[in-house]
């Protein structure tokens, strides 16, 4: 069975970096684009950064660019989002999410890349002092 799942959220201070995993198994990563989605808290899950089935090819939210860096390492079944200067904002639990070949942009921006096949359960990030 095809599973996903998140870690290294936690609590962190305005400022401060964090780096989520995405553990992928039961799929041949190099085949799948892989999406980190965001809920706020009372807010739709947004696409926040999305990479390509080779990673050669990335998309970055406005809010997240220059912050947040994506990658994937195909051969470790993993994917990645290197958080940088994080804000109270970014307060949420970060989901990834994979989609076999999907153009990063379009998965990212478009409503049917919260219809990506596969979704980890999600893990909380807070950003607080």
């Amino acid at each position: 069975q095809v599973q996903l799942v998140e870690s290294g959220g936690g609590l962190v201070q305005p400022g401060g970096s964090l780096k989520l995993s995405c553990a992928t198994s039961g799929l041949s990563l190099e085949h799948y684009s892989i999406g980190w989605f965001r809920q706020l808290p009372g807010k739709e899950r947004e696409g926040i950064s999305c990479v390509s089935a080779r990673g050669d090819y990335t998309y970055y939210h406005d809010t997240v660019k220059g912050r947040f860096t994506i990658s994937k390492d195909n051969a470790k079944h993993s994917a990645f989002l290197e958080m940088n200067n994080l804000k109270p904002e970014d307060t949420a639990v970060y989901y990834c999410a994979a989609a076999p070949l999907w153009a990063p942009q379009a998965m990212c921006t478009s409503r049917r890349g919260l219809e990506s096949p596969y979704w980890g359960p999600g893990a909380q990030v807070t950003v607080s002092s």
